[in-house]
């Protein structure tokens, strides 16, 4: 792995890279970073530094815990009530705040609550305690789905009947469009997310090019990754041309992973679903086939979320919008910090908050 990493890494490479991008650059170009690890990485090595003046770089909604829904973070809480039921989640959410209660103050106040790495590690505790039922949160886009989807398959193949999921997950083009479609966008180019690629491949990123005529880049997440996608946005857009290209050929190919997606198909099917600070987008949500029902939380268990609410004071919506940025938040370092987080993109490693903070200017 280290053929991967540290070459990518190099500070004379990185250096270099920069340099060329400032001696292209003469237009004004706002460039959209979807994934949150590609947030983190930009913040972290100082890359909105060095790419020179004309560019400014706008986080997207691509940090999976971020746009969950406050309703779907009360349902999860709401499980956490049930008698017997175990929830498993990953670590990024556990901290997130709902309406009036989180998973961790859930947990403090005796629920079962049990931080995972995988859908997998929860259907392992299902069947070593058979008697009590676990819901797994399936948070996350096309990058987890597929792991989520292959637990489903795993359980039914062995009759496990105690393992059930939330399907939370999501589908990134839908929501790219409502971004950029909204009349406020000031997007130009977008780097586009390296681990979802890595599963779908680039076609379902053609509309950008084809209808928005908004050009994209595939890049993987260290330095010379982002300023190599950079550097070839960059140059489309001082030559006038929309590009959709893959910078990260050792982890993505054009198709896709092709049996993940057989996986997913197998599993899921596409729903309407709301999103965190976007609204409601059709067709963006993975929601589980009547075939595999019986592993579905939400028709398995008699939850109801009857008003949700939203800290008004909070701009976690506008931020995944791109619309405004942290340090517009009055909350942001003050009231809102990683210890004491107001909102989701505080909690999250991949929250644009969170990486502002953590790598402040």
């Amino acid at each position: 792995m280290i053929k991967y990493i540290d070459e990518y890494r190099d500070t004379k490479l990185c250096l270099s890279l920069a340099e060329r991008i400032r001696a292209i650059s003469k237009k004004p170009l706002n460039i959209m970073e979807v994934c949150g690890g590609h947030t983190m990485s930009i913040r972290k090595n100082g890359i909105q530094k060095m790419v020179g003046k004309h560019i400014k770089f706008i986080s997207g909604p691509g940090c999976p815990v971020c746009v969950t829904a406050i309703s779907d973070i009360d349902k999860a809480i709401k499980l956490a009530e049930n008698k017997n039921t175990v929830i498993c989640t990953f670590g990024d959410l556990f901290n997130v705040p709902g309406s009036i209660s989180s998973l961790a103050k859930e947990r403090a106040s005796g629920a079962d609550v049990r931080v995972v790495y995988s859908a997998h590690d929860a259907l392992e505790f299902s069947k070593i305690e058979p008697s009590r039922r676990f819901v797994f949160l399936g948070i996350g886009f096309e990058t987890t789905a597929p792991t989520v989807a292959a637990s489903i398959l795993e359980a039914a193949k062995e009759n496990v009947d105690n393992y059930f999921v939330l399907a939370l997950n999501k589908t990134m083009p839908g929501a790219l469009r409502a971004v950029l479609d909204d009349k406020d966008s000031k997007v130009n180019a977008l780097i586009l997310p390296g681990h979802v690629s890595a599963i779908t491949g680039l076609g379902m990123y053609s509309f950008l090019k084809d209808d928005l005529k908004i050009s994209g880049c595939v890049s993987g997440f260290e330095p010379a990754d982002m300023l190599s996608a950079v550097y070839i946005l960059v140059e489309a857009h001082e030559a006038g041309r929309v590009i959709l290209e893959n910078a990260y050929r050792r982890a993505v190919k054009d198709e896709g992973n092709t049996k993940a997606l057989g996986i997913m198909n197998e599993v899921f099917e596409p729903c309407h679903v709301e999103w965190r600070g976007i609204g409601m987008i059709p067709g963006s949500g993975l929601k589980i086939k009547n075939k595999y029902e019986k592993f579905d939380a939400d028709k398995n268990f008699n939850v109801t979320v009857t008003r949700s609410k939203e800290n008004k004071a909070c701009l976690c919506g506008e931020i995944l919008r791109g619309a405004k940025t942290p340090a517009d938040c009055k909350l942001f370092g003050k009231a809102c910090t990683p210890e004491n987080p107001m909102g989701a993109c505080m909690v999250s490693s991949e929250g644009t908050c969170a990486a502002w903070f953590r790598y402040s200017e």
